[in-house]
C-alpha cells in the first residue's frame, strides 16, 4: 500500500462509531449495515488496488427513502459519505475514508421500465452496463457505451465517471446516452433531472452530474437511451510495421470523413498478451494492430470497408483481414476486450492509465512513452481508443520490489503531463479520483479549481460527499464566496424538486 494524503480523519466521528452504527441500523435494518472488520474487508479498495483504507461503516440501502435518510443523518451529524457502485473504478474514486460511511448502491439492481417506443430504459444504479443490453437485445436493441469492464461495472458508476468504451467514437460517452437521473443530495432531498424526452429546458444539470465522481449527490435511478442494432457490422484487423504508421492511419480515416463504430489500437506487447490469452488470430509480427469496425446498411458498410482498406494500404499496412461472419467479428473484439486481464498474466502488477490527446499527436506521444519507459526501467503495453485519442497505457511493475510502485506512479504522472502538454486532458473516462487529483494543476489554474469547488459547495457545503477526491486543495466554502463569471456574480439556481 502507498501512502496518500487524504483528509485528516475526524477523531470525534471515529469515537462516535457505535452511536452511528446504531442510528444507521435503525434506518437500514437487517444486514444492511456492516461494521465488522472482516466483513468490511472487500470494500477497502476499488480497482486501483495500490491504495487501501478500511471504511468506518458500510451501508447497503435498498430504497430511495433509506438513501435519503442515511444522507440526511450524515449531513446533520457531520459524517462523511463515499458512494460506491461495483468498485471497478480505476482512479480510486470509491476509496473509503477511515471516518466515513461507505454507501454501496449494489442492492439497487432492478430494471424498472423498458420503453421501446421512446427508445429508453429506466434502471436502478446497480444494474450492470451489459445488463441493460441483455434486457433489450431480444428485441434488437442495445445500450451503446461499452467499457471493457461492462460485464461488472454498474450504470451508476458509469454516470459518476462518464465512462466510454470501444464504441464511444460514433455513439458517444455515457453523457451522450443518459436522458434522466434521480439523485439524492447530501441533505436527503430527492431531485429529478431530465427524463425520456431528448432535451430539457434550463441549465444542463444532467451533464453536470454525469462525471461528477460522487461529489454532488447519490444516483438512485437512471434513464438511458437505447439504440437499434445496426443492419450490418463488420471489422477489419490491420497490422503495421510501426505504431507511428498505425497512428497516421487512424488520423487519415477520420480525415476522410469516415466515423467507424469503433476503432481500437494495440501495440506489440498488448497484441502478444491478448493473443496468448484469447487466441483471436492476431498477427505477432506487427508493431501495432488496428481494429476498425463499420456498421450501418450493408451497401454503406461494404463501400466504407474498401475505403478503409485503401487508406490502410497507403499507410504501409503489412497485415489486413476482414471479418466474414459475425462470429469472426466478435473474435476480433475478444482479444481487445480481454487486453487488461491478458496483461495481468505477464506481470505481477500493472497500473492502467487514462489520458486523452488530439489524434494527430499519437505518434509523438507514443515516442515519448518509449523514452519514459527507458527512463524508469519499466515496460508499458499500450491499448488505445484510437478514434477519439483516449489512451490506456498499462505500466508493468512488481509491487514486491522496493521502489517499483513509486517509479510506476511517477511514470504514469509523466505520461499524463505529456498528454496535457500536447493539448490533451488528464482523463478520458476513468475520472480523476485520487489517482490524478494532484495533477489537476497541470491542466487548471488555481482560479479554475476554485470555480469548480464553488459548484460543489452549492450541493455540498460541508464537503461531506467523497472528500479528498478530484481537488488537490479543498477550500472551505465560506472562503470561496459566490460563483463568479468574469466580473459579475452567478447565483446558483434552485434545482426542481418533487
Amino acid at each position: 500500500m502507498t501512502a496518500i494524503a487524504m483528509p485528516k480523519p475526524d477523531a470525534d466521528v471515529i469515537a462516535r462509531r457505535a452511536e452511528i452504527v446504531k442510528a444507521l441500523q435503525a434506518i437500514v435494518p437487517g444486514d444492511g449495515v456492516i461494521h465488522d472488520e472482516i466483513a468490511m474487508r472487500p470494500y477497502e479498495t476499488d480497482a486501483l488496488t495500490a491504495y487501501r483504507q478500511m471504511p468506518l461503516i458500510v451501508v447497503l440501502p435498498e430504497t430511495v427513502e433509506q438513501v435519503s435518510a442515511v444522507l440526511k443523518y450524515c449531513h446533520d451529524n457531520d459524517v462523511k459519505v463515499v458512494p460506491r457502485g461495483a468498485g471497478t473504478s480505476l482512479s480510486g474514486g470509491a476509496l473509503p475514508l477511515a471516518d466515513g460511511v461507505l454507501l454501496s448502491m449494489m442492492k439497487f439492481n432492478r430494471v424498472l421500465d423498458i420503453d421501446y417506443a421512446n427508445r429508453a430504459v429506466v434502471v436502478q444504479p446497480g444494474v450492470t452496463n451489459l445488463g441493460i443490453t441483455r434486457a433489450v437485445e431480444h428485441e434488437g436493441f442495445y445500450y451503446a457505451p461499452d467499457p471493457s469492464s461492462q460485464i461488472a461495472c454498474s450504470i451508476g458508476g458509469n454516470i459518476a465517471e462518464n465512462s466510454g468504451g470501444v464504441h464511444c467514437l460514433k455513439y458517444g460517452l455515457t453523457t451522450n446516452n443518459v436522458l434522466g437521473l434521480e439523485m439524492v443530495l447530501i441533505t436527503g432531498e430527492v431531485i429529478r433531472i431530465g427524463g425520456k424526452h431528448l432535451d430539457s429546458e434550463g441549465y444542463d444539470f444532467l451533464a453536470l452530474m454525469t462525471g461528477s465522481e460522487g461529489l454532488l449527490g447519490v444516483v438512485t435511478e437512471v434513464t438511458v437511451r437505447i439504440l437499434q442494432k445496426p443492419e450490418t457490422a463488420r471489422a477489419l484487423l490491420i497490422g503495421f510495421p510501426t505504431s507511428e504508421e498505425g497512428g497516421k492511419c487512424v488520423a487519415d480515416i477520420i480525415g476522410a470523413g469516415i466515423i467507424p463504430g469503433g476503432m481500437e489500437m494495440m501495440d506489440k506487447p498488448a497484441i502478444h498478451a491478448a493473443e496468448d490469452f484469447v487466441n483471436a488470430g492476431y498477427p505477432r509480427d506487427v508493431e501495432a494492430l488496428l481494429i476498425v469496425e463499420l456498421d450501418g446498411p450493408e451497401a454503406e458498410v461494404d463501400y466504407l470497408m474498401e475505403r478503409v482498406a485503401t487508406i490502410a494500404r497507403e499507410n504501409n499496412a503489412s497485415h489486413l483481414r476482414i471479418s466474414e461472419s459475425e462470429e469472426e467479428r466478435m473474435v476480433f473484439w475478444a482479444g481487445r476486450k480481454a487486453a487488461f486481464p491478458a496483461v495481468g498474466r505477464i506481470s505481477p502488477d500493472y497500473l492502467c492509465m487514462d489520458g486523452t490527446i488530439p489524434r494527430r499527436e499519437l505518434p509523438r506521444v507514443l515516442a515519448g512513452m518509449r523514452d519514459l519507459s527507458e527512463k524508469y526501467g519499466l515496460r508499458v503495453a499500450n491499448v488505445f481508443h484510437a478514434g477519439d485519442g483516449n489512451l490506456h497505457p498499462l505500466i508493468l511493475y512488481d509491487a514486491n520490489k522496493p521502489g517499483e510502485l513509486e517509479a510506476c506512479e511517477a511514470f504514469g504522472a509523466d505520461i499524463l503531463r505529456l498528454c496535457v502538454k500536447v493539448g490533451g486532458v488528464l482523463t478520458g473516462e476513468h475520472g480523476v479520483g485520487i489517482e490524478k487529483r494532484d495533477l489537476m494543476p497541470e491542466m487548471f489554474s488555481e482560479e479554475d479549481l476554485k470555480q469548480q469547488q464553488r459548484v460543489k459547495c452549492a450541493f455540498d457545503e460541508k464537503h461531506l460527499l467523497n472528500p479528498g477526491k478530484v481537488f488537490p486543495v479543498l477550500h472551505r466554502c465560506a472562503e470561496l464566496g459566490k460563483m463568479h463569471v468574469h466580473k459579475g456574480q452567478l447565483p446558483f439556481p434552485d434545482i426542481p424538486r418533487f
